[in-house]
C-alpha cells in the first residue's frame, strides 16, 4: 500500500461515517505557545475539547503534517522521524468510547484487511489521581479484543503544557507495534495539578501514517516506505554513502532535508530564534552526515523534488534557495575549521567546544580532522564541556511554554484585529504582502509579513488609522462555509491556500465587506468589540519578513 492510499481510504472512512475532512493545520502553530511546531492532529482544536459548540462540526478528520523536535538526535533508527504525517478522527460532544474503538477496530480489520488474530489493545489501569478506564475494558471485553493495562506514562494522554484537556486512552496494536491512539478527553487538568472533568468530553484519536504503512505493507522500518525509496536512491547515487553500510546517515540526511524543507516552506528562515535555529541545525546536520567536501547543490535539488511531487504546496524555488543559501554557508564553516585544526599542534575539549561555539564547528568534525591531520587530542571529555552549555542554555530559557495558552476574551479581539491587520497591510504596502506568522497572548499581537523593506512612520500610521476606523464602522464577523472557489472569487486571504485544494468545504470569516480569510476562528461578532488597536514597533523578523507588535486599548 502506497502512502497516497492510505490517506485516501483512512479519510474516505471517516467522511463515510459523518466527519467533516478539514485542511491540516499550518506547521506554526498560531496562538498557541506551549510548543515550538505542530507536533499533533488535536493542536489546532484544543480550544473544542472545552468549548464544543465553537466547533465547525461535531465530528472531523484531517491528514496533519507534524514536526517534533524531540526526536531529532533519535533519528537514525528503525522508528524514529522528525517530520511526519498523523491521520486522526476526533469528536467533540458527537460520539466517545464505543463509537471511537468500533470505528478503529472496522477500518483496521475491514478496510485495511488485518487479521483479528494480529490486534490488541491497551487500556489506563488508573492511579491514585485518576480511577481506571472500565469503560473502554467493558467496550473491549464485548468486542473480544484482547487486552492490557498500563499506566499513566502509557494510556494517559495529556495535557500539553501545564494544563488542558486530558484523558485515557485506549492504544491498538498490530504485532506488538503501536499503529493507533484513541484519547478521550474526559477531564481538564488545572495548573494547580487538580482535574475536573469536562462537561462535554471529546474524542481525539492519532495514527501514525508512516508507522502504518511499516505494519501493513510487513516492512522493517519507516524507512522502507515509498515517501523514502526515492530520496534514498538519490542520496546512494550522489553522496559516498551506501545502503546497509550507511544507513544511519542516509536515514538522518533524508529526514532532515524533508523536515528542512517543510520549516522553510512555512517562511522560517536558518537564524538564531527557537523555530530558525532548528531549521539551521537540520540543515546543517543534513550537511554535516553527507560527508560532502564541497558544496554540491545537485542532489539536495533532486531530493527536494521529489519531496515537492510527494507533498502539496511546496515552493520548490523558496526552499531551494533557503536550504542552499545555509548549505552552502556551512560547508564554508567545514572548511574554515578544518584549516583552523589542522594548523595546530595539539587540541583540547575546550579548544573544541570554543570552535564549537565560535565556528559552528560539530564536535564529530573536530574528532575527524584531528584524527586526519595527526592533531593530538590532549584530553576527551568535550562532554562535560557541552554539558556546561547545555545547563547554562537550560537555565536560560526556564520557563518559556510552560503553560497552555487558551482563548480568552482579548485574544480573541486580538485574532479579529490580524484579520483588519493584514488586510490594511495589503492597502497600504501591496497585494502581494502575506502572513507569515502570529503569535498572540494576553498582553499583544505579534505580527509577521512578507515586505523587503521596513516601513516608514507614514505607513504605519496609515495601517494603524485603517484598522481604527473599521472598528469604529462596527462590521460584523462572518462565518460561512464556502468552497476554495468560491473563496478564490472573494479574494479571501488563506496563507496556505495550495494546500485546500483538495478539500471540499472549509471555514471563512468575513467582516463587512473589507476582510475574507479563510480561517478556524475563534473571532468576535463585531468590529467595535475588538477596542483601540495600536501599534507599538514594526521591526525586521527574518530576510524579507518584517514584525509588527501591536496591543488593544
Amino acid at each position: 500500500m502506497k502512502a497516497d492510499d492510505l490517506r485516501t481510504k483512512f479519510v474516505d472512512f471517516f467522511v463515510g461515517k459523518d466527519h467533516k475532512l478539514l485542511p491540516p493545520a499550518s506547521l506554526i502553530p498560531e496562538n498557541d505557545p506551549s510548543v515550538l511546531f505542530t507536533s499533533a492532529g488535536m493542536q489546532q482544536f484544543k480550544r473544542y475539547y472545552t468549548e464544543p459548540d465553537q466547533a465547525p462540526a461535531k465530528n472531523i478528520v484531517t491528514v496533519q503534517p507534524c514536526f517534533r523536535t524531540s526526536d531529532i538526535e533519535a533519528v537514525g533508527d528503525d522508528t524514529h522521524l522528525t517530520f511526519f504525517e498523523m491521520l486522526g478522527n476526533f469528536s467533540f460532544g458527537g460520539y466517545l468510547k464505543k463509537e471511537a474503538v468500533e470505528m478503529a477496530y472496522e477500518f483496521l480489520t475491514d478496510v485495511l484487511n488485518i487479521d483479528r488474530a494480529r490486534i490488541k489493545c491497551s487500556i489506563f489501569k488508573g492511579d491514585e489521581i485518576n480511577a481506571r478506564d472500565n469503560q473502554s475494558a467493558v467496550i473491549l471485553e464485548k468486542m473480544g479484543l484482547k487486552y492490557e493495562e498500563y499506566s499513566r506514562d502509557d494510556n494517559f494522554w495529556g495535557p500539553t503544557g501545564n494544563e488542558g484537556p486530558c484523558g485515557p486512552t485506549v492504544e491498538f496494536y498490530v504485532d506488538d507495534v503501536e499503529v493507533w491512539n484513541l484519547v478521550f478527553n474526559e477531564y481538564f487538568k488545572n495548573a494547580d495539578g487538580s482535574y475536573r472533568k469536562i462537561d462535554t468530553p471529546g474524542v481525539d484519536t492519532g495514527m501514525g501514517l508512516e508507522r502504518m504503512l511499516v505494519v501493513k505493507n510487513g516492512l522493517k522500518n519507516v524507512y522502507e516506505t515509498d515517501l523514502f525509496e526515492e530520496i534514498f536512491d538519490i542520496l546512494e547515487k550522489e553522496l559516498p554513502l551506501k545502503k546497509g553500510k550507511d544507513d544511519e546517515y542516509l536515514r538522518m540526511i533524508a529526514d532532515h532535508i524533508k523536515a528542512a524543507v517543510m520549516i522553510a516552506n512555512e517562511g522560517i528562515l536558518p537564524g538564531k530564534n527557537e523555530k530558525e535555529s532548528v531549521l539551521r541545525k537540520l540543515i546543517r546536520r543534513a550537511v554535516d552526515y553527507s560527508q560532502m567536501k564541497e558544496f554540491e547543490p545537485a542532489w539536495i535539488k533532486e531530493v527536494i523534488e521529489i519531496i515537492a511531487n510527494q507533498y502539496q504546496g511546496i515552493n520548490k524555488e523558496k526552499v531551494e534557495k533557503v536550504i542552499f543559501d545555509e548549505a552552502k554557508s556551512f560547508s564554508q564553516i567545514l572548511n574554515k575549521c578544518e584549516e583552523i585544526i589542522k594548523n595546530r599542534q595539539e587540541y583540547s575539549a575546550k579548544d573544541a567546544f570554543n570552535l564549537f561555539q565560535s565556528q559552528g564547528c560539530p564536535i564529530r568534525r573536530y574528532q575527524d580532522y584531528a584524527a586526519m591531520h595527526d592533531v593530538k587530542i590532549t584530553d576527551v571529555d568535550i562532554e562535560q564541556e557541552m554539558r556546561k552549555h547545555q545547563e547554562i542554555s537550560r537555565a536560560g530559557v526556564s520557563g518559556f511554554k510552560s503553560g497552555l495558552v487558551g482563548e480568552s476574551k482579548i485574544t480573541t479581539r486580538m485574532h479579529t484585529a490580524t484579520h483588519l491587520l493584514l488586510k490594511a497591510l495589503q492597502e497600504v504596502l501591496g497585494k502581494e504582502v502575506h502572513q507569515r506568522g502570529s503569535n498572540i497572548n494576553e498582553e499583544r499581537i505579534r505580527f509577521d509579513f512578507s515586505y523587503p523593506e521596513a516601513m516608514t512612520e507614514e505607513q504605519i500610521k496609515k495601517v494603524e488609522e485603517i484598522v481604527n476606523q473599521k472598528i469604529k464602522e462596527d462590521l460584523p464577523v462572518v462565518r460561512k462555509e464556502t468552497t476554495i472557489e468560491e473563496a478564490k472569487k472573494l479574494g479571501a486571504e488563506a496563507q496556505f491556500l495550495s494546500k485546500y485544494g483538495v478539500y471540499d468545504k472549509l471555514t471563512m470569516y468575513s467582516i463587512g465587506d473589507y476582510s475574507h480569510e479563510l480561517c478556524g476562528g475563534p473571532h468576535v461578532k463585531t468590529t467595535s468589540e475588538i477596542g483601540k488597536f495600536k501599534i507599538i514597533k514594526e521591526e525586521s523578523s527574518s530576510a524579507g519578513v518584517r514584525r509588527i507588535r501591536a496591543v488593544l486599548e
